[in-house]
C-alpha cells in the first residue's frame, strides 16, 4: 500500500486553471488533502488563492518523474522556433524563453508513478483507491511546493533556508497524473480563487492534434499506461463526437523499428485510416522514428505499402516535448506572462524528499547531480 502523505505545513501556492477546460463525464470528488488546504486560509490556502496572480513574475515549474523533467527542461531552454518580437514562426537566434526561469521539480519520492497502479492491482478493493489517491496527492504536494517561495538545502534541515521563485505556470510531464492529480490541483485553485496555468502532455498532444484536423488518433504508450485508462478518460472528457482514439501498447523491443511496426500492425487490424500517431514518451529519440516513417513512405515492401495506404494524406507524428514547448509558448504569449528579460533561460533543479517525520520537502540540488543521477544514459 502506498504511503499516505500529510498536508504540507509550509506556505504553499496551489492554483490551477487548466489550459483546456473539459466537460466532465461524471462528477468526482477531490481528495481530502484539497479540502484541508482550502481550510488553511493563512498558509497553503492563501498561496493557492495567490497563484497565477503575479503576471510575468515567477518561474515555470516542470513537475514529474526525474528523467522526464530534465529532458523537457533542457529542450525548453534551447528552443528557438519563433521571432521573440512578433511571434512569427521564424528563428531569430534568441531562445524563445529568454529570461524565463524553469524550476525542475524531480519527484524522487513518487517515482516511478507506475508503482501506484502495480500496487493497486495487488490490493483488496477497499485499499485500491487509497493507492491511486496517493498519486493524486503527489500532484497536489508538488503544485504547492512549486507555488511556495522556500526550499531546503537538505532533507536533514529543520527549516527551509533557501529562497526560490513562486511558479506562474505548472507543466506536468506525467501521462498518469493527467487523470490522477490535475483534477485535484484544478479543484484546489477553483475553490481558492487561484489562476495558475497547468499543462500536461496528454492535453497538449490531444488538443493540438485535434486542432490540426486529425480525427483518427492513435496513441503509442506502455502497457501500464494503457491499462490505467488515463488516455481514454481524458479523451472521453473532451467530448469530441467526431473523433476516435486507439491506445496501443506494443511489446517492448530493442529497436524502435520493431516497436513502430508492431503498433502499425495492431492498428491495421482496425481497418481505419490513421490521421495522427501520438508517441507517449518524453525521452523518445525522434530521429530514428522519423527515419522509419520515411522508409515506409517509400513503399519498399508490400507491408510498407499497406502501412502507407493506412496513413491519411495529412498524417502527422506528435510527441510530448514538442507539444509542451508549443503549449508553453502560446500560453505565455496569450496571457502576457513573459518576463521580457534578455537572458539565457535558467534551469534550477529541485528534488522531492521527506523529513524524518514524513513532511514533504523540496531540496535544491544541481545540474551535475541531476545529470549523474537520472540522465547519464541519455546525455
Amino acid at each position: 500500500m502506498m504511503k499516505k502523505h500529510p498536508v504540507i505545513p509550509l506556505l504553499f501556492v496551489a492554483a490551477a486553471a487548466l489550459s483546456c477546460r473539459e466537460t466532465p463525464v461524471q462528477p468526482r470528488p477531490a481528495i481530502p488533502m484539497v479540502y484541508s488546504i482550502v481550510a488553511d486560509s493563512t498558509g497553503a490556502g492563501r498561496l493557492a488563492a495567490q497563484s497565477g496572480r503575479r503576471g510575468g513574475e515567477g518561474s515555470i515549474a516542470i513537475i514529474g518523474e526525474p528523467k522526464n523533467t530534465i529532458v523537457l527542461a533542457r529542450r525548453l531552454q534551447g528552443t528557438d522556433r519563433v521571432d521573440n518580437v512578433d511571434g512569427r514562426p521564424v528563428r531569430d537566434s534568441l531562445p524563445d524563453f529568454a529570461g524565463e526561469t524553469f524550476d525542475v521539480i524531480m519527484d524522487a519520492v513518487g517515482a516511478p508513478y507506475a508503482q501506484f497502479f502495480s500496487s493497486a492491482r495487488n490490493l483488496p478493493d477497499s485499499l485500491r483507491q487509497e493507492s491511486l489517491d496517493s498519486l493524486r496527492e503527489r500532484a497536489v504536494i508538488n503544485a504547492v511546493s512549486a507555488w511556495d517561495s522556500l526550499s531546503w538545502r537538505s532533507a536533514t534541515d529543520t527549516e527551509p533556508l533557501l529562497r526560490k521563485q513562486r511558479a506562474k505556470m505548472l507543466i506536468y510531464t506525467s501521462t498518469l497524473q493527467a487523470q490522477w492529480g490535475l483534477f485535484d490541483v484544478d479543484t484546489l485553485q477553483q475553490l481558492c480563487g487561484g489562476g495558475c496555468i497547468i499543462l500536461s502532455p496528454v492535453h497538449a498532444m490531444l488538443d493540438q492534434a485535434y486542432a490540426s484536423g486529425a480525427r483518427s488518433l492513435v496513441v503509442w504508450t506502455t502497457r501500464d499506461v494503457r491499462a490505467s485508462g488515463a488516455w481514454q478518460s481524458v479523451f472521453a472528457r473532451k467530448g469530441w463526437a467526431d473523433a476516435h482514439l486507439t491506445v496501443i501498447a506494443p511489446e517492448r523491443a530493442l529497436d524502435i523499428r520493431t516497436e513502430l511496426r508492431s503498433v502499425l500492425r495492431e492498428y491495421q487490424a482496425t481497418g481505419r485510416v490513421m490521421d495522427a500517431l501520438l508517441v507517449d514518451d518524453v525521452t523518445v529519440n525522434l530521429a530514428p522514428l522519423q527515419s522509419e516513417l520515411s522508409l515506409i513512405g517509400l513503399k519498399g515492401t508490400d507491408e510498407d505499402a499497406a502501412f502507407h495506404a493506412m496513413m491519411a494524406p495529412g498524417f502527422a507524428l506528435w510527441n510530448p516535448v514538442d507539444a509542451l514547448i508549443r503549449a508553453t509558448y502560446e500560453n505565455l504569449r496569450e496571457h502576457s506572462l513573459f518576463t521580457h528579460r534578455i537572458a539565457r533561460p535558467a534551469l534550477h533543479y529541485y528534488e522531492t524528499a521527506e523529513s524524518a517525520e514524513g513532511m514533504p520537502l523540496l531540496v535544491e540540488t544541481s545540474a551535475a547531480y541531476a545529470q549523474s543521477t537520472y540522465v547519464s544514459d541519455l546525455y
